[in-house]
């Protein structure tokens, strides 16, 4: 997330001054990949880059210390950096999001998964990885669930999914009871709404099956939309293209049922995986 600040401020420099990213590298004798990377926060920031920035900018003391400090902080390695885990630069903006906004077809939001489902979930996905980084795995989701949604300072959440989450088996019954019992017990925490998409909601506004809203509260911090691929996660923050994903995320929520219906119907559903 630092990172990320730091690029934002980075490119408002350069594009105050009607300047490229390659006109950037040619005064600092560098690849203009090396611009783009640290302006998308894609890439940590070396003091001797800070110096030479700060002279191009003819920043003051105050603006250069600014960026030196948040250089520093975007190399601190998190609780989330161990081990084997994916997805690391999602997770350090996810934690310092003000709400997030999680639309699913397939599965149950991560957020919200138990761990006996969440381990069944990473099995069928990678069936070739080792259990130890399984379990690795599972354990960071369970802090991210831990600190995202049960701190004094938890973010707003809010997930829209699809009725077909609530009738895929994934590992067995005794599972899927256990998951829809913990998603109503979840669903009554003052930060979490959860709304089920009904199939008679007709056809969907979406043509993919998941993506994440996550707005800021620092203003400096554009809103984004984050999707994960198997292969690879995308990240968009420009302005018109996090409206189109909060349109169809708004439209998705007006098809829904209400909390408390949806409360109502997995907890109707829970019990069905009881005999």
């Amino acid at each position: 997330m630092r990172r990320r600040e730091l690029g934002v401020l980075l490119r408002d420099l350069r594009t105050e001054r009607g300047w490229t990213v390659e006109q950037v590298a040619s005064r600092l004798m560098c690849s203009p990949s090396k611009v783009s990377r640290m302006e998308t926060g894609q890439r940590g920031v070396s003091p001797r880059d800070i110096r030479d920035l700060a002279a191009l900018y003819d920043l003051d003391a105050e603006r250069g210390q600014q960026l030196a400090d948040l250089a520093a902080e975007g190399k601190q390695q998190a609780w989330y950096h161990k081990g084997d885990l994916r997805s690391t630069d999602y997770f350090g903006l996810e934690q310092a999001a003000q709400t997030i906004s999680d639309f699913g077809l397939g599965l149950m939001p991560g957020l919200l998964q138990t761990a006996d489902y969440a381990r069944a979930v990473m099995r069928i996905n990678r069936p070739s990885l080792p259990d130890e980084v399984i379990e690795e795995r599972l354990a960071s989701r369970l802090e991210r669930q831990r600190r995202l949604l049960r701190s004094e300072h938890a973010p707003q959440f809010e997930a829209v999914i699809d009725e077909a989450v609530l009738h895929r088996v994934v590992g067995n019954a005794d599972i899927m009871r256990g998951q829809l019992q913990w998603l109503v017990e979840m669903s009554r925490a003052p930060n979490v709404l959860v709304r089920l998409l009904p199939y008679e909601a007709g056809a969907l506004p979406s043509n993919t099956n998941k993506f994440i809203i996550l707005t800021f509260a620092e203003a400096n911090l554009p809103d984004l939309v984050y999707i994960e691929s198997l292969l690879k996660d995308q990240f968009f923050d420009a302005a018109s293209e996090v409206a189109v994903y909060e349109e169809v995320f708004g439209v998705l929520r007006d098809m829904s049922a209400s909390p408390d219906e949806t409360r109502e119907l997995a907890s109707r559903m829970a019990d069905t995986f009881s005999h």
